[in-house]
């Protein structure tokens, strides 16, 4: 491996860490904040990144894609513990949205401050700038990456559990009896939805965020 790989390896899990450690943290902290206080009891509001791992999501997934030249790579930390009957008992189901979508809200936000720096990276003069250039691009792609995966109304994604709380504010019983009723099957439809052709139509919109931002 060259050293120049081993500099885009190195930006690359750094990127996928701060993502995904930083989205599940998210969840937690605005749980908090709606008065559930198991993600900070268990210390899983904590930035320490190895209490966050999942050893498939977190390792496995994205060594694979990355040694197999995927043109992306993405993964997903230990999912933060919460009590969301506490969050919709302080807050309704307004605040098990935000709790929902919480995630991806940090990821779009910092995908857009990543753009707002990177044009300040274009031309590096050295391995650390180049290191912090790379740092950028990947964690500026990487979040769009998963705040668009994630929006996805599939279970377990988070879309699907805001749609499913939104219905539920909404007195939309149907929707919420169907996601429900499909919720143990989710892993199994995503996993299809990954192998088939709809996939490059639901991952369409990170390449328009991505230029969105950009410019």
């Amino acid at each position: 491996m060259s050293e120049a790989d081993i500099i885009k390896l190195a930006a690359t899990i750094a990127a996928l860490v701060v993502a995904i450690v930083g989205h599940e943290i998210m969840h937690g902290w605005v749980a908090y904040k709606y008065g559930d206080n198991t993600a900070k009891s268990q210390g899983r509001l904590s930035i320490n990144p190895l209490i966050h791992v999942d050893p498939i999501g977190t390792l496995l997934v994205p060594a694979v894609l990355y040694f197999s030249g995927a043109p992306f790579i993405f993964g997903w930390a230990k999912p933060v513990p919460i009590n969301i009957g506490t969050v919709i008992r302080n807050g309704g189901t307004n605040a098990a949205v935000a709790v929902s979508l919480a995630g991806i809200t940090y990821n779009f936000v910092l995908a857009a401050l990543c753009a707002v720096v990177l044009p300040l990276l274009l031309h590096p003069q050295s391995l650390p700038e180049a290191f912090i250039a790379l740092f950028v691009y990947q964690t500026f792609i990487i979040n769009i990456l998963l705040g668009v995966f994630n929006l996805w109304p599939i279970p377990p994604l988070d879309g699907a559990q805001a749609v499913r709380y939104l219905a539920a504010g909404w007195n939309m019983k149907g929707v919420v009896a169907f996601y429900d009723k499909i919720y143990p099957y989710g892993m199994f439809i995503l996993i299809a939805v990954l192998f088939t052709p709809l996939s490059a139509l639901l991952f369409a919109p990170v390449g328009w965020i991505a230029k969105l931002l950009l410019n």
